[in-house]
């Protein structure tokens, strides 16, 4: 069979390469895409979307809770584990139909199966009725990452999960223990957790979500500990004793090792790039510690080869991906475009309380040599948030105190992971203090407290 040829080639579905598709299409493209399981990949099958929708139940659930607080009345406040994962399935499987419509509307080519490279500008497909050839002049590699598993920790699906395991639960957690305290492990933590397991949760670094702010961390963590969880930092899980009943962890910390009876555990210690048999070595392209050696427009140094999203390295983010994908499909098409700053990619956390932030954090602004103002305002000084019934949270922003720039802010509490963007436009506009300062926010909004936070920074704050 002769080969099919396109503009351009996408290998993997999810968003950083259907968005990749669509935007090539969109700009005149022949554009193929080339998925192996479900399109819209890990994320909308079974990563971001999937976790939100059971995390939205658990909020709902705890709010059922807290009905007289509001004064309402729910009795017999229960829920059904399978109808609740139900739901997040079915919403998933909403929106990966939709990337279908999406490429059937934007005459994208779709082509399941696994592919390899055979050459520059060369891709195989093994599909259910043999192997597809494709030719194109550029080919974006899009194809994701998995959980990683470490030695003694691998999942069985039984009494050891992982992502997908605890999103198709085989049955609901008394006692729980989370591996690792990333966005991945906190959001699962969170959502059992809140609907009853004993849940403690293990991270190997000096604090809790490592990534953010410490001050966050901290704060984190100490609104963890009043829902019930227990929180072990500077522990490691050692090795796994597995029965039908139970796992047995042996915890090493303050090097001492305790063992402690759970009957699941959850692993989310980070993830590693989907990088094996492609036929990426046989091209030269360079890779490290799973992942594809990109330059800043996602290029590998095999000309016409790019990669994006989370097989092209950190941060590991969907957006970012998306971005990734849009910013490679115009460059192929010919457009002038400006590369991403990882720097001002916002992160958001879905537990409850929500964390979101970008930028730098205090700690890296200092060490970057800046000289900081810092600002901070909580939520209890917010009338939106005491008429919510959220009073627990915090804004903080960063700003060099020489030019005024805004370097990093940091949030916990409800919504935030909606307010962050206010921030993030913020950044890619260069926005100053002044310009923050002089802006009106909206009355009674949560995002209030984001401007009350600038202004605390410069001494100015109103409602503290």
């Amino acid at each position: 069979m002769a080969a099919k040829s396109f503009d351009l080639i996408v290998i993997g579905s999810g968003p950083g390469g259907y968005v990749a598709a669509i935007r090539g299409a969109q700009l005149g493209l022949s554009v193929a895409i080339v998925e192996r399981e479900n399109l819209g990949g890990i994320c909308l099958n079974w990563g971001c979307i999937p976790t939100k929708a059971l995390l939205r139940s658990s909020e709902v659930f705890h709010l059922m809770h807290r009905a007289a607080e509001f004064g309402l009345k729910a009795d017999n406040i229960g829920y059904e584990l399978d109808e609740v994962v139900k739901r997040s399935r079915k919403v998933a499987g909403q929106l990966s139909g939709g990337i279908g419509h999406l490429m059937k509307k934007n005459k994208i080519t779709v082509v399941m199966g696994t592919a390899k490279l055979a050459g520059e500008g060369k891709v195989t497909v093994k599909t259910d009725k043999g192997t597809e050839e494709l030719t194109a002049k550029n080919i974006v590699l899009a194809t994701g990452a998995r959980a990683r598993n470490l030695p003694g920790l691998e999942a069985d699906g039984k009494r050891v999960w992982m992502y997908r395991d605890a999103l198709k639960p085989p049955h609901m957690p008394k006692k729980l223990l989370v591996i690792g305290s990333g966005a991945i492990g906190i959001e699962f933590a969170s959502f059992y957790n809140t609907l009853g397991a004993e849940t403690t949760v293990v991270e190997v670094m000096d604090r809790i979500l490592p990534v953010e702010d410490e001050e966050i961390s901290k704060f984190a963590k100490k609104q963890f500990e009043k829902q019930g969880m227990t929180i072990l930092q500077k522990a490691v899980v050692k090795q796994l004793d597995r029965s039908d009943a139970k796992v047995t962890a042996h915890i090493e910390t303050g090097g001492k090792v305790q063992k402690q009876d759970f009957d699941t555990v959850i692993s989310a210690v980070g993830i590693v790039g989907n990088v094996e048999d492609l036929g990426l070595e046989e091209l030269g392209v360079t890779i490290d510690r799973t992942h594809v050696v990109t330059d800043e427009y996602c290029r590998t140094g095999v000309d016409g080869l790019y990669a994006i999203g989370d097989v092209a390295g950190a941060p590991w983010l969907a957006h970012k991906a998306s971005h990734e994908g849009v910013m490679v499909a115009e460059m192929i098409a010919g457009h002038d475009v400006h590369p991403i700053k990882p720097e001002s990619i916002a992160g958001c956390t879905y537990c409850y309380p929500q964390v979101a932030s970008v930028g730098y954090t205090e700690a890296k602004a200092k060490e970057l040599g800046y000289d900081v103002k810092i600002g901070r305002f909580p939520f209890i000084g917010n009338g939106k948030a005491i008429a919510l019934g959220e009073p627990e949270g915090m804004i903080k922003t960063v700003f060099d105190a020489k030019t005024g720039e805004l370097l990093g802010a940091h949030m916990i509490g409800a919504e935030v992971t909606e307010l962050i963007q206010g921030y993030v436009v913020g950044r890619q506009l260069e926005t100053t203090e002044e310009d923050l300062m002089n802006t009106v926010f909206p009355h009674p909004t949560l995002s209030e407290m984001m401007h009350e936070s600038v202004l605390a920074a410069y001494g100015r704050v109103i409602h503290i």
